[in-house]
């Protein structure tokens, strides 16, 4: 019986399982980021992450959010042999990587050009117009990317023009690619483990403005005293110093500065209302938030509760007095009572405060 039993539980569950169905998933695949005439060839290549082949430039990808690549050979164009070279695209996570990769990469190959979130590098020995054809072609296909990933940094926009020497700026956002790019600081004590975003800048015969941008003030102050013991250690090898901080934002001036050109340029430079962050913060920076919305919720919380103490002491204290000279046949409330000093030489007869109390005396 008991065997009977098992048998008719596994056969009545076994019911709906034949009148399920499996469900398929299709994963769709990524949109590709070049178009199909130049997907062709022995040299096309395309994958998630650093591409095998990417050498010297592979942590500086890494640092900069790298998330797929293709490369492939363009096929020849009306009028025109067969393109000799490659182009390829680099797709990151947000246009703040992006931006950091195009200024690496275009020191090293004859067409760089970034669009949104993507980076093209096309190395190719074609006649420059075109080059710009296909190099259009490819930006009108790639994938656009909204909302705050989407958005460019800003703190290169604050970078004075007059005397910018052309190229020469350089933003960085972790140590491999800031010491590639000729920074003036040690990378250890930048705070890029802090979210830390700078630009260098050469200007024409002068020297160079180095601008870095924090989650918050605080890091910030922190950074520019270790970057004021670095100035000063240096000594007169680090030239003209200027160093200023305006809320998150520090200001350096080294080299060949005039002290009065090098004072106007610093005070000049502030931030704006609209500076936002749209980089991924450091995971004590998130700690530091919680601690600080845990404290003031248990303010709040405690203030509330004494508050609703307060009340309902008030009111028993209050109500019992009240209760009690009810009972006694007295009024809820009672009149205030002052003290009075009487220099007439007269005595006083005692008001009693009970009625009928004088009769009884």
């Amino acid at each position: 019986m008991p065997g009977l039993l098992g048998l008719l539980l596994v056969g009545a569950s076994a019911v709906p399982l034949r009148g399920q169905q499996a469900k398929t998933m299709l994963a769709e695949p990524p949109t590709p980021l070049l178009p199909e005439s130049m997907r062709g060839g022995p040299e096309h290549d395309a994958g998630d992450g650093v591409p095998p082949w990417s050498g010297a430039d592979a942590p500086i990808l890494i640092e900069d959010g790298i998330k797929r690549y293709e490369r492939g050979t363009p096929q020849g164009a009306e009028g025109h042999g067969a393109p000799n070279g490659t182009v390829t695209v680099y797709q990151f996570v947000d246009a703040t990587g992006a931006a950091a990769a195009y200024d690496y990469l275009r020191k090293s190959a004859p067409y760089v050009v970034r669009s949104g979130v993507s980076v093209v590098v096309a190395n190719l020995k074609v006649p420059p117009a075109l080059a710009e054809v296909l190099l259009r072609t490819v930006e009108t296909g790639l994938p656009k990317v909204g909302g705050p990933k989407g958005l460019p940094p800003l703190l290169p926009t604050y970078l004075p023009t007059k005397g910018l020497v052309k190229d020469s700026q350089h933003y960085a956002l972790g140590p491999v690619s800031y010491q590639a790019m000729g920074g003036v600081l040690p990378p250890e004590i930048v705070g890029f483990d802090k979210a830390a975003e700078v630009v260098t800048a050469k200007y024409e015969s002068k020297g160079t403005l180095t601008m870095l941008l924090y989650p918050t003030p605080q890091i910030a102050g922190d950074h520019l005293r270790q970057i004021e013991t670095q100035i000063n250690r240096q000594g007169g090898a680090a030239g003209t110093v200027m160093l200023r901080r305006e809320g998150p934002l520090v200001l350096l001036t080294t080299g060949a500065w005039n002290a009065a050109e090098a004072q106007r340029l610093v005070e000049g430079i502030h931030l704006h209302s609209e500076v936002t962050w749209n980089k991924p913060v450091p995971p004590e920076f998130h700690a530091e938030i919680r601690k600080t919305v845990s404290l003031l919720t248990s303010i709040l919380v405690f203030c509330g509760l004494g508050a609703l103490a307060a009340v309902i002491l008030a009111l028993f204290l209050g109500g019992g007095r009240a209760a009690i000279r009810v009972l006694q046949g007295k009024p809820a409330a009672t009149e205030p009572e002052f003290l009075r000093i009487d220099l007439s030489g007269s005595s006083a007869r005692i008001k009693p405060e009970i009625p009928g109390a004088e009769s009884r005396g």
